[in-house]
């Protein structure tokens, strides 16, 4: 299943069945970014909502992809490079090409991954797919409730709290308000795992985009589920405070930069214009 066809429109499967809890007519961000990557995994209202989006930028699809990558390298970097066998994925979103479990246990077969979203659909489709899988499962959360999320018995299960975990937060805490402090609800996962423990956290921006896509951006997104919050450079350098960042790439200084760029071989060729709709980071624990 190309991104193309799915963007040019070319529907030729039925909608998914609707889980109980779900809303189809309401757009949601996990059914947004199904789309924005050529997924299956959304509605009519989903896909009217992501195309006026792209409409007004063009580039966002790249953005996504370019997202998906950087959460990808990120995960096996942690597994195959720092050793690290357990992973939380939080906001993980509906399952696509390359998930979290997959990257990792490609490295070390007994690694353990925990997916956490609020999304019913999210739920049922990561269930489905997971069945029969040792050492993943899914959790449905809310990610603004760490406390609730971390004593989770399926997460304590799976988590050992003295062992160095990675914490996987792409494209998900632009969809907590400011009311909510973003990076004290950052700050208290970090808090809970092991010394030598790794955040990777990508996050929207505006620096970079016309405003007029923007607000077109926004004003979609305020009648989804959940709203999104653009945030510049510096407040997204705020969720690595108190952490050693880790150079995105060979000759890089250490800190955050476009999703494009972290871990590519050839940094100059992965600086696409979706590529910018987004900072990255990764950070250790000390």
């Amino acid at each position: 299943m190309s991104v193309n066809s799915q963007l040019d429109g070319d529907d030729v499967t039925e909608d998914p069945r609707v889980p109980p809890g779900v809303d189809p007519t309401v757009p949601s961000p996990a059914r947004l970014y199904d789309y924005y990557l050529g997924g299956r995994h959304n509605f009519p209202a989903d896909r009217a909502a992501a195309q006026r989006i792209i409409t007004a930028m063009p580039d966002l699809p790249d953005a996504a992809w370019a997202n998906r990558s950087f959460h990808q390298r990120a995960a096996r970097w942690m597994a195959a490079e720092q050793g690290i066998r357990q992973f939380i994925d939080i906001g993980s979103g509906l399952p696509t090409v390359g998930n979290t479990h997959e990257v990792v246990q490609a490295v070390a077969a007994d690694a353990r991954v925990v997916y956490v979203d609020i999304d019913p659909m999210v739920a049922l489709i990561s269930a489905e797919l997971l069945s029969g899988v040792k050492n993943a499962t899914v959790i449905t959360a809310d990610l603004r409730d760490p406390a609730t999320v971390l004593d989770h018995p399926d997460l304590r299960a799976m988590i050992d709290g003295g062992e160095p975990a990675g914490l996987l937060m792409t494209a998900v805490m632009h969809f907590v308000a400011p009311s909510s402090d973003p990076w004290g609800i950052v700050a208290q996962y970090l808090a809970s795992l092991a010394p030598g423990s790794y955040l990777a956290l990508s996050h929207v921006t505006a620096d970079r985009l016309p405003p007029s896509g923007v607000e077109t951006g926004l004003e979609v997104y305020a009648k989804a589920t959940e709203n999104i919050y653009v945030r510049p450079k510096d407040q997204v350098e705020r969720f690595f405070e108190h952490l050693d960042m880790v150079p995105p790439y060979d000759g890089a200084p250490a800190g955050v930069c476009y999703v494009g760029a972290w871990g590519a071989e050839v940094p100059t060729l992965a600086d696409s214009d979706g590529s910018r709709m987004m900072y990255c980071g990764v950070g250790r624990r000390p």
